[in-house]
């Protein structure tokens, strides 16, 4: 099987008829095609039999205009192509479609909202790739029955077309609520068991579920603070008597929403810090039996994580977390994309960009730091645990990531510990400090990485 790019042009249907495609002489001797054979034209889950046309010194493919609008391709383009002989199939792609939870139709400059930045910079690395990518919503796939999704697809601007369904669904929801409808989850099982689609980060992590996991493998558990679920008093208990600080995180939160730090004080009283939306609440309690009755409440619609705490490397007082992106590459292994340190605000315990915490480089935050050991080989250690991780993720969760944020800490003696996994990493938190204006670092390589895992995963 032989692969290559060639360049997709668009000509009037009363040039060509819609059952036949022009191509390169070059192609058809190198895939050893007959003039007369007729052979099927793939995309995504399009496919149609028409015959071949070859064009002397021409390294270029044509199609009707007719035919690629039944293939949602609204100009000319680049793509990959490959042969495979034994079925006579003529495949162009990948074909990419990307999930994501809303769209604004009424704003069509802008029909992503905050992530259309995103949207058109894996646009155009596709475009680069030669590969094609259109987005969608749940609601484009609710009781869709045929073999088309009404998505969006940027051409000269971004325009609602109908696509065949992809080689690969790239999962970029961000509410779980969205992500659990029975037509989602439907739709999902539909593409990999009746397209041999591939769909990657296809479900959230809760952090019960990953520490759980993670338990079970000696590679990754030297990296796991103690943790248990908070079932009970008892829990609470053990936990705040083995350890000065306990934190209380939201098993399905995110973005540091709902986290309590509890902290033993003087006597057997206890002070609660809370998460809120401006800053930190704190109140304190003569004993952890009434700390315990006040959010005890909570427990009742929210599953908590008791977590040891961790005496967290800070600068000028405040926390200092790392955030690594790990992404499968085009070998379909994991490779480390970027990692950053975020330093916490000075309202917040919690370091996430949407608490107004700030970014720097590993080696500027450990350098500026109060940590007393450990501090050469600091960036090393915080690459081999998030890799290590990404690897336990996969052993030990069934189910399909192509990309993990993984938040890690460093205590003051230079020892690395997880923090938490999301497997719908922010295209915010990621940027590489270092990013400069020059037109070729307009795709980030987190962008880059998930087309050519797509690549990989199709066969392209």
């Amino acid at each position: 099987m032989h692969k290559s790019k060639v360049a997709v042009q668009l000509i009037s249907s009363g040039m060509l008829p819609e059952d036949t495609i022009m191509l390169g002489e070059a192609y058809l001797k190198q895939w050893h095609i007959s003039n007369s054979v007729s052979i099927v034209l793939r995309f995504g889950t399009f496919r149609k039999t028409v015959k071949i046309i070859p064009v002397p010194k021409y390294d270029g493919m044509r199609i009707n205009q007719s035919l690629a609008r039944q293939m949602g391709i609204l100009s000319s383009t680049t793509l990959r192509v490959n042969y495979d002989s034994a079925s006579t199939t003529l495949r162009l792609g990948p074909l990419i479609g990307v999930l994501i939870s809303r769209d604004y139709p009424s704003t069509p400059d802008k029909p992503f909202g905050t992530i259309t930045m995103f949207c058109k910079e894996l646009a155009d690395g596709c475009a680069t790739q030669g590969a094609h990518v259109y987005f969608f919503t749940p609601n484009h796939i609710a009781g869709s029955n045929d073999k088309h999704i009404d998505g969006w697809t940027f051409s000269n601007g971004w325009k609602k077309a109908k696509l065949p369904l992809p080689d690969i669904v790239n999962n970029r929801l961000t509410s779980r609520k969205l992500e659990s409808k029975p037509s989602v989850q439907q739709f999902f099982k539909e593409m990999k068991s009746s397209h041999h689609a591939s769909v990657f980060n296809e479900k959230f992590l809760e952090k019960i579920e990953v520490f759980d996991a993670l338990k079970k493998d000696p590679g990754v558990s030297r990296y796991l603070p103690e943790s248990h679920t908070l079932r009970n008093y008892t829990t609470l208990k053990s936990m705040c008597s083995r350890y000065s600080n306990v934190f209380l995180k939201p098993s399905k939160g995110s973005l540091g929403k709902g986290i309590i730090r509890v902290t033993r004080q003087e006597g057997d009283s206890y002070q609660a810090h809370f998460t809120t939306g401006t800053g930190t609440r704190k109140q304190v309690y003569p004993n952890l039996v009434k700390l315990f009755s006040n959010i005890s409440t909570k427990m009742k619609t929210i599953k908590y994580q008791a977590q040891q705490g961790l005496t967290l490397i800070e600068i000028q007082k405040r926390p200092v977390d790392f955030r690594a992106v790990v992404q499968k590459n085009a070998l379909g292994k994991w490779a480390l994309t970027s990692v950053v340190a975020r330093t916490a605000s000075s309202q917040h315990f919690v370091s996430n960009l949407a608490r107004g915490g700030t970014l720097s480089t590993v080696s500027e935050a450990v350098s500026r730091s109060n940590i007393f050991a450990g501090k050469e080989g600091a960036a090393k250690r915080l690459r081999t645990a998030a890799l290590t991780i990404a690897e336990g993720i996969d052993k030990h969760i069934p189910a399909h990531f192509g990309e993990l944020g993984i938040d890690l800490a460093l205590d003051t003696s230079g020892r690395v510990w997880l923090l938490e996994v999301n497997s719908k990493p922010s295209k915010s938190d990621n940027t590489p400090l270092n990013q400069d204006n020059d037109s070729d670092n307009k795709i980030r390589p987190s962008v880059r990485n998930v087309i050519q895992y797509s690549r990989f995963l199709s066969g392209f």
